[in-house]
């Protein structure tokens, strides 16, 4: 993959309460939104999850415990909203209801066709800026959100068969 095939951009910006990724991936947006809704996808560049492409459905995706930003390792999630191959949103609490990072979060995926591929944008609200748990927690995923787009999804799209 070139440089000129993947563009990205963490944008940390002034909100303290958002972390923000935008990425031109050179995969069509059907290509693209499989790999954010289909389980066993997810789980080769995301997390193991149960997801369903369903309003009102709750999954859970488990990863490392973060002890410095009170994440317990295990998400409780829910779609909230999704409109096929243009914008899919989900719910995101930790299911350690004493997690000490408070963490109830909105992720919004959408896509828009740009030339022959999709420009991704992330956006992931609700951090607390009065919170120092949910301010590492933002930092932390900005920076993590930013290499699972660029990398891990980019890598898992070029590795995969064409849709």
């Amino acid at each position: 993959m070139t440089d000129d095939e993947v563009t990205s951009s963490n944008t940390a910006d002034d909100d303290p309460g958002t972390v923000r990724v935008d990425q031109f991936l050179s995969h069509p947006p059907a290509k693209v939104w499989r790999a954010l809704t289909e389980p066993d996808l997810i789980a080769q560049w995301l997390m193991p999850c149960d997801f369903r492409l369903e309003v009102g459905h709750r999954y859970t995706m488990r990863t490392r415990p973060i002890p410095a930003t009170g994440f317990s390792g295990t998400v409780r999630a829910e779609v909230l909203a999704f409109e096929p191959e243009r914008m899919l949103r989900v719910g995101w609490r930790d299911a350690d209801p004493a997690s000490p990072s408070g963490a109830d979060w909105t992720v919004t995926w959408t896509l828009r066709p740009e030339g022959r591929g999709t420009r991704l944008f992330l956006l992931h609200e609700g951090f607390d800026p009065d919170n120092p748990l949910q301010q590492r927690a933002r930092n932390a995923m900005g920076g993590g959100w930013n290499s699972l787009v660029k990398r891990r999804l980019a890598e898992f799209l070029d590795e995969s068969a064409p849709h």
